[in-house]
């Protein structure tokens, strides 16, 4: 039966990638070795990252979707949707006329699976780049027997069951005659060796799980979401088989100040309303460094003003993104008898002591809100 991997991240099928991808960080800060080092949690972290891997996959997915699972090559993942208790048109030509071609044994080694590690990153690092150290744990290559799964001066030896060829025949008879089926060996899982003496430190699997230091570089302008590929540093396969790959998945932590967009930054300056009636310089303080930025006397609330080249780098091409403040002006909210009084003045002097009195030379303020309502 597949394994229900929507089920695994705790949603229901048809969940959005932004949904799985929340789930998958939900469980994964607390199933994480480093976090967590009860074995219970080993195992679910294992079972929640290998649901991530199957339903970020469009491939894979679908196969999901369908009803398969996508790491079972008989059961719709590499060899195709022949599941369900169902054989190839081989078998089936095999059971209807009594052909039973015999395939061969399988071989013991075969290719290891990708693994999938999060890193989490500070916006500075994700931005300009960093080499992280991280610890993965995986199945590794068994350095007492160097895959072959046999104890020290032993070696494999041929299956009794199947006589070596990996697989062992039935024949029944029915109305159509005679009916031959094959299958794999039970004894030697089709691999026509059986090991007598396994190797006492991996049980003969060939390889073993261990914890290890992987150095990541980290390019500059990663976003989150992105993956790094670490070829052949994944799991290492069943008789010393080839590893698969380390896809090392970029999760960037939120920042205070900044709000990232792409290659764009975004950020917020909160300027008194003297500030942005006369103009002003400011500090600003960038991931580059502290700036000055101008303020132009005028300044509207809501108005953004451009930093170029202080954004992320490109990932694909050459040049930075853009840092983009956003202005908000600040009205006071409290006078003292002085501030008033300047004020009062200010607004006469402007002729904005009384609002609406020139709604006749400019229409006024509130018949140019119901003209912008009127599409005037």
């Amino acid at each position: 039966m597949a394994t229900d991997y929507y089920g695994v991240l705790g949603l229901a099928q048809g969940a959005t990638d932004q949904d799985i991808k929340r789930a998958y960080r939900r469980l994964a800060r607390d199933l994480h070795p480093d976090v967590n080092p009860d074995p219970e949690a080993k195992e679910r972290f294992q079972e929640v990252t290998r649901a991530y891997e199957a339903l970020t996959d469009p491939e894979k997915r679908r196969i999901v979707d369908l009803g398969g699972d996508p790491f079972d090559a008989g059961a719709g993942g590499a060899g195709g949707f022949g599941g369900a208790g169902f054989g190839g048109l081989g078998d089936i030509m095999d059971a209807f006329f009594g052909g039973a071609a015999t395939r061969g044994p399988r071989s013991r080694t075969r290719a290891g699976r990708d693994a999938l590690i999060p890193v989490e990153l500070e916006l500075d690092e994700s931005v300009f780049g960093t080499t992280k150290d991280l610890t993965v744990d995986t199945a590794v290559l068994c350095d007492a027997c160097t895959g072959a799964g046999t104890a020290p001066g032993t070696h494999p030896a041929t299956c009794g069951t199947c006589s070596g060829r990996g697989e062992v025949q039935s024949v029944q008879r029915g109305f159509l005659g005679q009916v031959v089926s094959s299958r794999p060996c039970p004894t030697c899982s089709g691999t026509g060796q059986v090991i007598p003496q396994p190797c006492p430190k991996c049980g003969g699997d060939g390889r073993v799980r261990a914890r290890r230091t992987l150095s990541v570089k980290v390019p500059a302008g990663v976003e989150d979401g992105m993956r790094i590929r670490l070829t052949g540093q994944g799991e290492v396969g069943p008789g010393g088989g080839p590893a698969g790959d380390l896809y090392v998945e970029v999760h960037e932590r939120p920042h205070e100040v900044f709000t990232r967009d792409g290659e764009d930054l975004h950020c917020r300056v909160t300027l008194p309303m003297t500030a942005a009636a006369l103009g002003t310089t400011l500090n600003l303080k960038t991931l580059d460094g502290e700036e000055e930025l101008d303020i132009r006397p005028g300044t509207q609330s809501g108005s953004v003003l451009t930093l170029r080249a202080h954004g992320a780098p490109r990932l694909r091409a050459t040049g930075r993104g853009d840092l983009l403040v956003h202005v908000e002006v600040q009205t006071p909210t409290r006078l003292d008898g002085e501030q008033e009084k300047l004020l009062r003045e200010l607004a006469a002097l402007r002729g904005e002591d009384q609002p609406g009195a020139d709604r006749e030379a400019q229409g006024g303020l509130f018949s140019r809100v119901r003209d912008a309502f009127h599409g005037r």
